[in-house]
């Protein structure tokens, strides 16, 4: 598992390799600040999408996409019990024997005959 690093830390990190003089490398920075040099590039890379100055999603647009999958998976079940539910009662709106026995069936009560 990854180390996690504070977002300040990493904030920081970010900072300095953009302000970095002619001729450092990532790595330099990297290894500096203890960090693996592709963390770093990611780093980076995250930071540019959070900025705008990339396309990409960001980490809020992520977690909003995350929440309204989450509703929409609810929402389609909620919809397919209400489905069954329909199905269900409209079996019940047969004439006849077939009406009450549906009934019978949702209040779970036995016929006494």
């Amino acid at each position: 598992m990854p180390k996690p690093y504070p977002s300040e830390f990493r904030d920081d990190v970010v900072r300095v390799a953009r302000s970095r003089e002619p001729g450092v490398t990532i790595e330099q920075i990297a290894t500096d600040f203890g960090v693996h040099p592709m963390t770093l590039t990611k780093w980076m890379r995250r930071a540019a999408v959070e900025e705008g100055a990339k396309p990409g999603v960001t980490r809020s647009e992520g977690a909003e996409l995350r929440e309204a999958r989450k509703r929409i998976r609810l929402l389609e079940q909620e919809v397919e019990v209400l489905r069954r539910a329909a199905a269900y009662l409209s079996r019940a709106n047969l004439p006849g024997k077939g009406r009450f026995y549906a009934s019978c069936q949702v209040m779970r009560v036995r016929s006494s005959r």
